[in-house]
């Protein structure tokens, strides 16, 4: 009878499939730059396919081997084991939905995390319906965001944004999630322990780390636009070029991953010629100019970066267990009848007038997808759910931009950016 019900609950228990994001034939450069052939074009799939595969067990208490986790539950016997799988959440896909409880912080406060460029509450906007809408997964209930179950959760631990400007948002947000958007006494400024402090002449410094001294608690953000590591070639001279080393991840990374229990890296947007003219960056592969042709296209590079660092970043894992790493999707642009400086706008400010719903399997960043697909670096995947809420970026209410030029990438706080630290603090 024993071994009936056991086939029988096997049958009933049989695993789900996974669902992962299909290769896109549009995708990418293998990091190995000696494997990129120049022609033909299919073999630039075949590259991409030899990244690492293995994935790495964080701790005891995961075993995401793949979409499914397995549960162990007791049999009549008291020593005999049943598997049963269970689907982990899929937060990308799902609803906005309004939620008077909303936002988790007021717009009018926050002074001292927030920055005045990006709280609408203190521009000329007058609607602000957008702060009232969560986002709810399709298939599971996310858990609610508290600051205070927040600091339990990374009890003597630290969390690490490393990106551009949006990376910084989401840094910010989370500052303001964690006290509510109230001045707290209980937060240290720790920035010197991680090198992030102004340097001569500078006019901000490369990031900001910040302790919650009841919990030791540490939260900070690290500037690297492009996520690759920026190298001047005279110091001395504030004129000076950089390379820009495509192969190398920052070396902020390398100096702290060890200090760190949850990663989030992002970058995107800083892709284009107009930054690397305006940085005076020199894109440099094996310790040389890029004589690749392939890379010579910004958006072949920036493929390139991103595959390479979480390659990198993988290849840590084993000699980091506690960490948990994360690449952050690309945050989508609304730029509607040009780009920020060709007259391009966001005018709506209503929210959920172009949709609501995200029922997509696949990531909408197939590039982010890609890149850490076989890995254990984990996607936090925000684009396709940001993707619906054009409403809630700061558009042509910024207090720094100039006459006639709208911000359609940056996002007011408090808005989108909260929901990916909801998702972040599920994940974790």
């Amino acid at each position: 009878m024993g071994a009936t019900v056991l086939m029988l609950t096997f049958d009933r228990s049989s695993p789900l499939t996974p669902s992962l994001p299909s290769k896109n034939p549009l995708l990418l450069l293998s990091p190995d730059i000696k494997r990129v052939p120049l022609e033909p074009k299919r073999h630039v799939r075949e590259e991409i396919s030899t990244l690492t595969q293995g994935e790495f067990i964080h701790d005891k208490e995961e075993h995401h081997l793949d979409k499914t986790t397995i549960d162990t539950a007791k049999s009549s016997s008291d020593f005999e084991t049943v598997p049963i799988p269970k689907k982990i959440c899929n937060y990308a896909k799902g609803k906005w939905v309004i939620d008077d409880r909303r936002p988790l912080y007021s717009g009018f406060g926050c002074k001292q995390w927030l920055a005045p460029m990006w709280a609408c509450r203190l521009m000329q906007r007058q609607d602000f319906a957008f702060e009232k809408l969560r986002w709810q997964p399709k298939d599971c209930e996310m858990e609610e965001f508290e600051g205070t179950k927040f600091l339990k959760r990374l009890q003597d631990k630290t969390l690490a944004f490393v990106g551009d400007s949006l990376g910084r948002q989401q840094f910010q947000s989370l500052m303001c999630m964690i006290t509510a958007g109230e001045d707290s006494s209980d937060v240290l400024d720790v920035g010197n322990e991680y090198g992030l402090f102004i340097p001569p002449g500078g006019v901000r410094p490369d990031g900001w780390a910040y302790r919650f001294l009841s919990t030791n608690t540490t939260v900070l953000y690290y500037w690297s636009s492009g996520l690759c590591e920026i190298e001047p070639f005279n110091v001395k001279d504030p004129r000076t070029e950089y390379a820009m080393h495509l192969d190398r991840p920052p070396s902020f990374l390398h100096q702290f991953l060890h200090k760190i229990d949850v990663l989030v890296l992002n970058t995107g947007h800083h892709w284009n010629r107009g930054k690397l003219r305006a940085n005076r960056w020199i894109m440099y592969v094996e310790g040389a100019p890029n004589t690749n042709r392939m890379l010579a296209d910004i958006g072949n590079a920036k493929n390139f970066t991103i595959h390479n660092t979480v390659k990198w970043l993988d290849s840590q894992l084993p000699k980091h267990p506690r960490l948990k790493a994360f690449y952050r999707s690309i945050s989508p642009r609304h730029f509607v009848n040009g780009d920020w400086n060709t007259g391009g706008s966001c005018n709506n400010t209503r929210p959920m007038s172009i949709g609501k719903d995200v029922l997509q399997e696949e990531s909408s960043d197939p590039i982010a997808a890609s890149a850490v697909r076989g890995t254990g670096v984990k996607l936090l995947d925000i684009t396709a759910l940001s993707q619906v809420r054009d409403e809630g970026h700061i558009s042509r209410f910024s207090i720094t931009s100039a006459q006639g030029v709208q911000d359609c990438l940056h996002w007011c706080l408090p808005g989108v950016p909260d929901t990916w630290n909801e998702i972040l603090f599920a994940q974790i």
